[in-house]
């Protein structure tokens, strides 16, 4: 088994080029489906959704008569014997600074119970899985990825390409109902000064110049055309980059898929951030900005790299300024 899972971990490192140091059992920060379907009594696959009826609701794939070609038109079911984690669950109201701010990260004792209740176990690896059809459900995953990290959780790994992957490529897939078992999975650690920024940090880092904000929304809600009813101004962090939820993945025949470090690390320089220098990412309230996170501090090993957990929510609630909104008469 040693022997296996260092194979697997040196492919990972020539497909992925990740610098961070993983536990042995899983060999990077990505694995695909190929590398699952050989390991996956080794593992715990915990699927992640905000939809979670689609867990049992069978898929539906076209294939074209002549070709074979194969289309996936409505991602459903899972990966046999996966744990189900519902998003609603992952996220809650904190109180900070004396306001009621949205979509925080649980506090570690809060959020513990709420994997358990997954069916997750301590000591055994972790592949999180997305539908994998749209950007929004690979971020799921990077959020929960996150907090993992945060509470230190280090032998744990995303599928790339998800569900929708593993289906197209003709893999077993169940409509059975999540198994009803509580786990035992804790948190070894509160890393939360080393993976999260609050409020305070981004004013500083904005006032010194020491950290780049990234926001991580579309170029609408950055230049303040449109905003998230939860957030109480138009525009963006002073200073901010820019980068796009659709600068995040590549598809790959209707699954969701991550690119190369390569291609990110361009991506990133073409808009202005450097990819090692460090950074703070945001977006409207702590989601799209998991996928610039899990970039820069996974896939590129830039551990200093943040995310602002209330983002924009928790700024404007403290009535702190935006800039750069256009014009809407």
């Amino acid at each position: 088994m040693r022997q296996l899972f260092a194979k697997c971990a040196a492919t990972a490192v020539l497909s992925w080029g990740a610098v961070t140091a993983f536990a042995a059992g899983v060999p990077g920060p990505i694995v695909d489906s190929a590398w699952l379907a050989a390991n996956l009594d080794k593992v715990q696959v915990v699927d992640v959704r905000s939809a979670p009826k689609t867990f049992t609701m069978k898929p539906e794939i076209e294939t074209d008569a002549k070709t074979g070609k194969k289309t996936l038109v409505e991602v459903g079911g899972h990966i046999p014997g996966a744990r189900l984690i519902d998003m609603k669950n992952m996220r809650v109201e904190r109180e900070i600074g004396g306001q009621k701010v949205k979509y925080m990260i649980p506090e570690k004792a809060a959020f513990e119970k709420a994997v358990q209740a997954a069916g997750v176990d301590a000591g055994k690896p972790i592949v999180l899985v997305p539908m994998g059809a749209e950007t929004a459900d690979v971020d799921d995953v990077l959020r929960v990825y996150w907090q993992m990290k945060v509470y230190g959780e280090d032998d744990i790994a995303v599928l790339d390409g998800g569900v929708a992957n593993w289906l197209l490529e003709g893999r077993a897939i169940s409509t059975d109902p999540a198994p009803a078992k509580t786990g035992n999975w804790v948190g070894k650690a509160d890393r939360t000064a080393e993976y999260f920024a609050g409020t305070d940090d981004v004013a500083k880092a904005m006032e010194a110049k020491s950290a780049t904000l990234v926001d991580s929304r579309d170029i609408k809600n950055f230049l303040g055309l449109v905003k998230r009813d939860y957030v109480y101004a138009y525009g963006h962090l002073d200073g901010a980059k820019l980068y796009t939820p659709d600068l995040m993945f590549r598809s790959a025949g209707g699954a969701v898929k991550f690119m190369s470090p390569n291609t990110y690390r361009a991506l990133l320089a073409s808009q202005g951030i450097d990819p090692a220098a460090p950074a703070i990412t945001y977006c409207n309230s702590g989601h799209l900005s998991s996928g610039p996170w899990f970039v820069m501090s996974e896939i590129l090993g830039n551990k200093n790299t943040k995310l602002y957990d209330g983002s924009l929510h928790e700024w404007t609630l403290a009535k702190r300024p935006l800039v750069g909104a256009v014009p809407l008469q």
